[in-house]
């Protein structure tokens, strides 16, 4: 019984230090906070003008060049402040983006080619970060290492919209 007991305990504190070193591991002390993922108003004007589905992608991915060329720019001055608050504009574009073509997908298939391009141009933008993120100090690189991620998760949503059922229903057997 006591063999029993003790053991128990033993793997408890062994799991609960594992637990503890593991989490201490994901995020450093003195890690920044994630920046804001806020639009400009000026940039939401200049969206919200385009009504067209292509002509607001095209847009959306240009503001998004935009901001990284200016974070890449931020990054080499040493700038990791600036740098920090662009990848946030960045992020929220994405999220516009993906949001305004969810919304335009009425199953009829005539925003595929816009989720298509808003995909090959994220496969571009992401080397772009890895970039910017192996020069950063470690302090940044928490929210630039899943800022990767969420790019990878936003390619992902747009490539599943290509292969939806709606692109090749199923049939029903017979």
């Amino acid at each position: 019984m006591r063999r029993g007991s003790l053991l128990c305990l033993s793997i408890l504190t062994i799991q609960f230090s594992l637990l503890t070193v593991a989490s201490a591991q994901e995020v450093p002390p003195d890690a920044a906070p994630p920046p804001l993922k806020i639009i400009p108003k000026d940039e939401i004007a200049l969206l919200d003008d385009k009504t067209d589905i292509k002509d607001r992608t095209k847009l959306s991915l240009e503001l998004m060049n935009v901001r990284l060329k200016s974070a890449e720019k931020l990054a080499e001055a040493n700038d990791f402040d600036g740098m920090y608050r662009e990848l946030g504009v960045f992020h929220a574009l994405m999220d516009d983006a993906l949001k305004f073509l969810n919304e335009r997908d009425n199953g009829k298939g005539k925003v595929l080619d816009n989720f298509k391009r808003l995909e090959i141009a994220l496969r571009g933008m992401a080397p772009k970060i890895e970039v910017i993120r192996r020069e950063l100090p470690l302090r940044y690189d928490t929210y630039v290492r899943k800022l990767m991620g969420y790019v990878r998760s936003a390619r992902a949503k747009a490539t599943d919209s290509l292969f939806d059922d709606t692109v090749v229903p199923n049939r029903k057997p017979y």
